[in-house]
């Protein structure tokens, strides 16, 4: 099986800060992002995004929240084609793993926790510090389920900050679990305390996305007070 180390290993096309100067954006606001941003299935394989926008993508989805701010996420960037084709083949085949100029499996770190908390919370006063810090190992300490549960949160709001930040830097995107979690897992080498939550394919989309098929109703999804 081809070798896949460098996919837990930051990405090295750039180890410079990126000028907020060198990365277009597309101007979309928030709202028209939400409300345009569908799951595109087809998109260009020739199309290439350029290494200030990749990094501008992930460092966008690194303000999404998370409990404590452990930042428990670890994004892999699968930039191998051959890589590529492995998960291709488990994951039913879907074109987009190859064809999409990004493909990101969003992975959480379960230990993150306890791995030098105090970094999560190094510029915060000391006040603040000495209250939560405690509080981190309170919480997670012998509780895998919340430990296994706060991974999928976190790696949910992520998911959905990569997303909508793709639809306004003018790119398209599709989320996805149709695929052998365990199989991709060994072929990204994934640590044993970490846990996978889903993909994103990322690129130039060639066909556009059906009209929603089935959009339910205002009244049955919200609810005031209680059910």
């Amino acid at each position: 099986m081809l070798k896949a180390l460098s996919l837990f290993q930051p990405i090295r096309s750039t180890s410079l800060k990126i000028p907020e100067s060198t990365v277009t954006l597309s101007g979309m606001d928030t709202l028209t992002a939400i409300r345009e941003r569908r799951s595109i299935k087809h998109y260009d394989a020739g199309h290439r995004m350029p290494d200030a926008e990749v990094r501008k993508l992930l460092e966008l989805t690194m303000q999404a929240p998370t409990a404590f701010n452990i930042q428990h996420w670890r994004f892999v960037v699968v930039q191998n084609p051959e890589i590529r084709k492995q998960i291709r083949t488990v994951a039913w085949d879907q074109a987009q793993v190859t064809d999409a100029s990004l493909l990101v499996v969003l992975c959480a770190n379960k230990d993150a926790w306890k791995e030098d908390p105090a970094r999560y919370w190094k510029n915060a006063p000391k006040e603040v510090q000495d209250i939560l810090l405690p509080a981190i190992g309170q919480y997670y300490k012998d509780r895998p389920e919340v430990q296994q549960d706060e991974c999928m949160r976190s790696c949910g709001l992520a998911g959905a900050t990569l997303m909508l930040a793709a639809k306004a830097m003018g790119y398209d995107s599709c989320p996805m679990d149709g695929f052998d979690f365990e199989q991709v897992g060994k072929i990204i080498q994934l640590p044993e305390n970490h846990v996978i939550s889903f993909m994103v394919a990322i690129g130039k989309g060639t066909e556009k996305a059906w009209p929603k098929p089935g959009q339910l109703s205002y009244g049955e999804v919200v609810k005031t007070d209680r059910f």
